[in-house]
């Protein structure tokens, strides 16, 4: 098990960790109408996946927005996957105008958390991390934030997506 911070204070991480060159695993999330999404879905398209602990948060909200604006230029598809139930990231993006950004919810059963080895044991939170996945599903970028309230690092995820 890793450990990671939240606030500080120390966390444990649950699932089966991934790492660069893996084929990354599927996973079931649902999309703000409640059908349920695979990886699948997005087959022969990159992907950078930021996973934010609740998109009502001020780094989770500047997190989704930096990435939606810098990578959606990019011939690919930014997801953004949070355990918030479906109409609160629906919500969110309605609030916020923003028409193109692909929110995801894991709370169901946690399927992506465990797959990716980002679940905060003590909070039932997704770890705040980038994936970064080729057309052919190998990831190629992987990064957990490691102190939870921190900022990824904007600059290595998007030139590893923009260079796949």
């Amino acid at each position: 098990m890793t450990q990671i911070t939240f606030k500080q204070e120390p966390v444990t991480l649950l699932g089966s960790p991934v790492k660069v060159g893996d084929t990354a695993p599927d996973f079931t999330v649902l999309a703000n109408d409640l059908s349920e999404v695979n990886l699948s879905k997005y087959d022969g398209k990159k992907k950078l996946i930021s996973v934010v602990p609740s998109i009502d948060t001020g780094v989770c909200d500047q997190q989704t927005r930096k990435f939606n604006q810098e990578a959606s230029q990019e011939d690919g598809v930014v997801l953004t996957i949070s355990v918030d139930l479906p109409f609160a990231q629906k919500r969110w993006c309605a609030s916020n105008g923003l028409d193109n950004v692909i929110t995801l919810s894991d709370h169901k059963d946690l399927s992506f958390g465990k797959s990716y080895g980002v679940i905060m044991e003590e909070l039932r939170f997704l770890a705040r991390s980038v994936f970064v996945l080729d057309e052919n599903n190998k990831l190629v970028y992987t990064e957990v934030v490691p102190e939870g309230t921190d900022f990824p690092d904007f600059e290595a995820a998007l030139n590893a997506y923009k260079n796949i």
